[in-house]
């Protein structure tokens, strides 16, 4: 969570030091262990310090639908801790590791490091505009956009923690996860993720996945990544 909150704003010593003491505990879990589940209370939220996980809601006749992707840096646990119960479960990718965060020490962050919390209030926010990305996609995107809109998005995201070079990056979802994070059955995924390659748009070797020319394939499926916003955060200046 330090690395990736400096590279949005400036950090004070006194800021870094709490918010490594609020990561005091490690947990390492194994692929496809539930974080949250939905249903349940839980009382902190969580920081993925490595791994991928996944905000997830299983219908009644098991059906499955992916709400998030979460890398590392990224809080678990928001909106969802605002309520009696748990409205989504939150599960690994192979192996991860997280940090427990009682809300207390979250709600401290307001009242010691003012600064620091809106930062992380800044970053927190910005998960609005994934949703809102993924429901125009889910409801206006073909199979191809939607495809391409996720693996670019993932690239850019990776970026930003350190995880992916300038067009390739070890792709965390299954191809039947990219089926449940896009409203797509198995087959269509794995029929656009051949189309892409055969229009030369990316390669994918194993589990790594290659653009060739991420501006090319940006413009061919209206892929904009305003909505990451990955610039410093307006006004918190280090004090």
């Amino acid at each position: 969570m330090v690395d990736k909150l400096e590279r949005f704003v400036a950090l004070a010593d006194a800021e870094k030091a709490y918010l490594q003491s609020m990561q005091a505990e490690f947990v390492t879990l194994p692929d496809r262990r539930d974080i949250i589940t939905a249903g349940y209370a839980y009382q902190c939220v969580y920081v993925l310090n490595r791994g991928t996980a996944i905000r997830y809601k299983v219908l009644r006749d098991g059906r499955r639908q992916i709400l998030g992707v979460m890398l590392p840096g990224d809080f678990i646990g928001y909106p969802g801790g605002l309520f009696e119960r748990a409205l989504y479960s939150v599960s690994s990718l192979g192996e991860a590791v997280v940090s427990p965060v009682p809300f207390d020490a979250v709600f401290e962050l307001f009242h010691r490091f003012p600064r620091l919390a809106a930062a992380i209030f800044w970053l927190v926010g910005r998960e609005a505009a994934l949703f809102t990305e993924r429901l125009v996609g889910i409801g206006r995107y073909s199979a191809y956009e939607r495809v391409a809109h996720l693996l670019l998005e993932l690239l850019v995201r990776l970026q930003a923690v350190g995880l992916a070079d300038a067009r390739s990056y070890d792709l965390p979802l299954t191809q039947e996860l990219m089926a449940d994070a896009l409203g797509l059955s198995v087959p269509h995924v794995n029929r656009t993720l051949k189309r892409l390659r055969t229009d030369g748009m990316i390669a994918i070797e194993g589990t790594r996945l290659t653009v060739h020319d991420v501006a090319v394939l940006s413009r061919h499926v209206d892929f904009d990544p305003a909505y990451l916003d990955l610039r410093p955060i307006p006004g918190a200046a280090a004090s």
